[in-house]
Formats: C-alpha cells, structure tokens, sequence
C-alpha cells in the first residue's frame, strides 16, 4: 500500500498563472495539511515560446528537486494534459496518482483544429496568434511552435497506469465532456466526475478540493 501523497504539483492552464484561484485553494489547503505543494509559472521564460516540451522538462526538474517521496501531479485544462504525458513518461516512480480538471487531453498529436477562434491554418501562416491571456489581463502573442510541438504528443491513446480522479463539467465548451467521457470508459483506474459546470470549474470549486484532498491524502 503506498503511503499518502508528501508533495503536490499543481500545473495551471494556458495563459493562466500559479496565482489563478484554484491553484491558490489548493495551496493553501494542502499546506494546511502538510503537504508540500509547487506550482510553476508554465509562461516562464516566456509566454510566446511555450511549448508542451517545456512545460513536461519544467515538470521533471521539479520532480528531481523535491525530497524523497511519492508525488501528485494535479492539473487543469492544458496542465492536465501536460500531467498525463508527465506521469507516462515518469521513470523514477514517484508520482503516484493524478487529479485532473477539465482535462484538454486532446491537445496534442495533431487534434487541435482551432486556438479559441482561430483556425490553425491561420496560426501557420501568420507564425504566432494574439490571445487574451487571463492572468496578465492583456494581450498576448503566442507562437505556432506550440501547436507544432504538441503534435508529437498524443494522450488520447496512452495508457493510465495511475490511479486518476477527472472533474469534468458537463457544460464545458471548451473542453468536449464526451471526450473526456470515452477517454476515461476504458480505463480502470480513472474515476470520472462529471459536474454541472463550464470549463472553469467555478462554481464546483468546493466540491473539488474537498474530493481532491480525500484523494491526495489517503494511501493508496
């Protein structure tokens, strides 16, 4: 039986922040508890060159530098894909489990038709998109290099081999609920959630968090 969560990495969506408000409520609930919690600014070094590839090196390198014991991979929207693909491609058997939420697991291996409302021919030809970037509360360009990058990846078709917990509102038109529904049908260890919500999960917060922390908390 494996022992309860010590360390939790918590990986925010696109052009979102570590100060979004539900990576600041699960900070502050896990350190209540005495779990240790990171959550990396995924726009470092900068927002116009973020790729999937950096994001998922951003990841090892935390794992590599917190002390010895399983760790939790939580994440939300582009997190949450990111955390799939860092929890598959884990050799040092430390992370253990996963929360995801309003997971965009089809991102990657070439499935994303459009960014927001631009197609992703568009994004080609013109080499970067502007989009609104929630945490700034700007403008911001993001390169065509993301999309390119994130064709390699492809969580849709790789295995879960970790117990997973999905909240996933049913009114989300972002995230496709029924994708995530077939992603989540055939695999043992994911426990699906479906929530009467919108892609940013707001008014289903409380009943997250307190699922999550059961979920981190307890041994497996």
């Amino acid at each position: 039986m494996a022992i309860p969560v010590r360390h939790v990495i918590y990986l925010h969506g696109f052009a979102s922040s570590p100060a979004s408000g539900k990576a600041e409520r699960f900070r502050t609930a896990l350190q209540a508890r005495g779990v240790g919690y990171t959550c990396p600014d995924l726009n470092e070094p900068a927002f116009e060159t973020l790729t999937t590839s950096r994001m998922l090196a951003q990841v090892r390198e935390i794992v590599a530098g917190i002390p010895a014991g399983p760790v939790a991979l939580v994440g939300s929207s582009l997190g949450a894909f990111v955390a799939v693909l860092a929890a598959n491609a884990d050799t040092t058997g430390r992370i253990d489990r996963l929360v995801l939420m309003a997971p965009a697991l089809d991102f990657g291996g070439n499935r994303l038709t459009h960014l927001g409302t631009h197609p992703v021919e568009e994004w080609k030809l013109a080499g970067s998109l502007t989009v609104f970037h929630y945490a700034d509360e700007c403008e911001r360009r993001i390169g065509y290099a993301l999309y390119e990058d994130a064709g390699q990846y492809d969580a849709l078709t790789l295995p879960s081999t970790r117990p997973t917990l999905v909240f996933q509102g049913t009114e989300d038109d972002v995230v496709s609920p029924s994708m995530v529904k077939a992603w989540a049908a055939d695999r043992p260890l994911v426990d699906l959630r479906l929530l009467p919500d919108g892609h940013q999960l707001s008014t289903s917060i409380h009943t997250i968090l307190m699922e999550s922390l059961e979920f981190l908390c307890a041994p497996l």
